[in-house]
């Protein structure tokens, strides 16, 4: 795929990281800022605080919404799948350390309910396995820096991670990114093929979350435009 072909993708969706520790502290800055959101994630953290009555109040909320249970499967994958696609979720994520028998049980129970998968790629990056899981059904990968790192100020964002949304964007993934993107962050991927921007406490934690969703969908019309 040449870099005009990538310029000419849709533009990226944007999606809420909800990850408090508890439905009101979720509930306040997505309601206030769902006129900009286009997936909304229920954490990894808010999933194990509430379980999965994040996902079903949040659906009885946003029938209209993409919700994505985030609940990082390693293993038991067709149980905690059916279990997040019974709530309400449409895509559960997996973790890339999860075998291919794994990836294969939980791409068969989300094709019973229309869902699709999602794996989360760690610091280590396997095309050949990233190959398998395209070939077993997953639909979408997550590019990130991890929270802990970013949190340290220790990992940033390179030309590398740039080359590997470009390659599994033409594996035929949808590729999503995340770990602290902010506005200042986006102009740095204009041209490459993102599919998905998260923002997490970027949205949740500011004074005025519909405003910082606001800002984000404009920046991200702006990076890469019609």
């Amino acid at each position: 795929m040449t870099e005009q072909s990538a310029c000419k993708i849709a533009q990226p969706r944007l999606q809420i990281a909800l990850d408090t520790t508890d439905m009101p502290s979720a509930l306040r800055p997505l309601n206030a800022a769902i006129d900009q959101i286009d997936v909304i994630e229920c954490g990894t953290i808010l999933i194990i605080a509430e379980g999965l009555r994040a996902v079903r109040e949040i659906r009885a909320l946003y029938p209209d919404k993409t919700i994505l249970a985030d609940v990082r499967i390693a293993e038991a994958g067709a149980l905690i799948a059916r279990n997040c696609f019974e709530a309400g979720a449409n895509w559960v994520s997996v973790v890339a350390g999860a075998s291919l028998t794994t990836v294969e049980q939980v791409v068969k129970v989300a094709d019973e309910f229309g869902g699709e998968v999602q794996i989360e790629l760690g610091e280590d990056y396997d095309a050949a396995k990233a190959r398998k899981w395209k070939e077993l059904g997953a639909k979408h990968v997550i590019v990130h820096r991890s929270r802990d790192a970013e949190v340290a100020g220790t990992l940033t964002w390179g030309p590398d991670d740039v080359e590997r949304i470009r390659e599994l964007h033409a594996m035929g993934f949808t590729v999503t990114v995340t770990g602290g993107v902010n506005v200042k962050d986006l102009p740095f991927f204009a041209g490459a093929p993102v599919g998905v921007v998260i923002s997490g406490r970027g949205i949740v934690k500011a004074d005025d979350p519909l405003a910082a969703a606001t800002e984000l969908k404009a920046t991200i019309r702006e990076v890469w435009p019609d």
